[in-house]
């Protein structure tokens, strides 16, 4: 009973250590999701945007002209004319204008979803990478501490006449090479930190769990596309992108209209005043040439472009699935073979017995520490995969 408890006991605490990693990824990504600096400039960007899709909206400045004409000979008198015009465009365009400028404002929200998610995907990689690098640190720094002792157990027996120098200067070469393993992951870690921290917007942040976060129950593959499908910003960027050419199209056909304007004119000669209602009319015969003709052609190119994206896209998603599922086996495979494994301890017992030569330890263990860093790079790796079938939900 007592067994039982302690077995409950253990696995409670790795679940807790796992939701403590779990949120810490998620701690770390809300925070950069609210001080980085390219999505904040994003988001300034795409307001000024909206902002510039409102402008144009309204009718044209009103006009006003004043002609002075000095009358020849000196008895014909002088003309005066004073013009105040409006022009405007037939009614509809207004209309097909607005209906744009929404549709063009409704686009800014894909755009910034799409560009949050390659951002936080790509720090949630970074997250990926320290958790990877973090874990190789521990392992880096337990074989440093083995070959430390070795070489101090080796240089006492070599004092006292019972070893050889040939043992002393394997395991110093040995602990050299660990050394400069060591060395270069902690300068690793420092750089995955730093990148963390300019993701941040130069907030000071740093990442140091050994323990990935617990994973999603992964859907079948065609559940998983029509998830990713659905959600994907980039395809509902460029349906919108659709729909706004459509717009521009009904915009454009409706400049085809005439434009009419209106005002007051008023005009002073030979001591005659005339004043009253000022009209005109202007025909669109050249200035909108091949508008329609052009938006038409975007049309097409927006439908060819939307269709090329959701072919990309499915490939894209269905190579991540199957890199993810073989990754998945290779990794339980790891995960069973390791789990038994407890070779750094018989191999240091059987040198000590003298069962195995100072060369044949080295090779072994150089062996297992490969073959761990392999599990380690296999289990990163898989961790990214999934990171990147489910970078819709960031």
């Amino acid at each position: 009973m007592r067994k039982y408890n302690f077995i409950i006991s253990i696995l409670a605490f790795v679940v807790c250590i796992n939701a403590n990693a779990q949120s810490t990824i998620d701690n770390v990504l809300s925070e950069i999701g609210k001080n980085n600096k390219t999505i904040q400039a994003n988001v300034q960007y795409w307001e000024a945007q909206k902002l510039q899709y409102k402008t144009g909206l309204n009718p044209s400045n009103p006009t006003a002209e004043y002609d002075f004409l000095k009358g020849s000979p000196a008895n014909a008198g002088n003309q005066h004319d004073f013009t105040v015009a409006q022009q405007f465009d037939f009614p509809t365009a207004y209309f097909k204008k607005s209906a744009l400028a929404k549709e063009q404002s409704a686009q800014a929200e894909f755009e910034l979803n799409a560009s949050r998610q390659d951002i936080l995907l790509h720090a949630k990689k970074v997250c990926i990478e320290l958790v990877y690098s973090n874990k190789l640190q521990l392992q880096l720094s337990q074989q440093k501490q083995n070959t430390e002792k070795l070489l101090s157990d080796f240089q006492i027996w070599l004092d006292k006449g019972e070893g050889n120098i040939l043992d002393v200067n394997k395991a110093k070469l040995q602990l050299i090479e660990i050394k400069k393993q060591y060395q270069e992951n902690v300068s690793a870690i420092s750089q995955l930190n730093e990148k963390l921290t300019s993701l941040n917007g130069g907030n000071q942040i740093a990442f140091n769990d050994t323990i990935y976060p617990v994973l999603p129950v992964i859907p079948d593959f065609a559940q998983l596309e029509t998830e990713y499908e659905n959600a994907d910003p980039i395809r509902k960027s460029l349906e919108q992108q659709k729909l706004i050419t459509q717009k521009q199209l009904e915009v454009s056909r409706a400049m085809w209209l005439p434009k009419f304007e209106a005002g007051y004119h008023y005009q002073g000669i030979l001591g005659q005043t005339y004043n009253g209602i000022h009209t005109g009319i202007s025909i669109p015969l050249l200035e909108n040439k091949n508008t329609i003709k052009l938006q038409k052609t975007k049309l097409l190119y927006d439908d060819l472009n939307l269709q090329n994206h959701r072919n990309e896209n499915y490939y894209e998603i269905k190579q991540l699935y199957y890199k993810y599922s073989n990754l998945k086996i290779t990794l339980q495979e790891y995960q069973t073979v390791f789990a038994s494994l407890n070779n750094v301890t018989l191999l240091n017992k059987a040198l000590s017995l003298g069962q195995i030569s100072t060369i044949e330890y080295f090779l072994e263990m150089n062996y297992y520490t490969t073959a761990l860093s392999n599990y380690y790079q296999t289990e990163k790796e898989f961790y990214e995969a999934e990171a990147e079938l489910y970078k819709y939900q960031l």
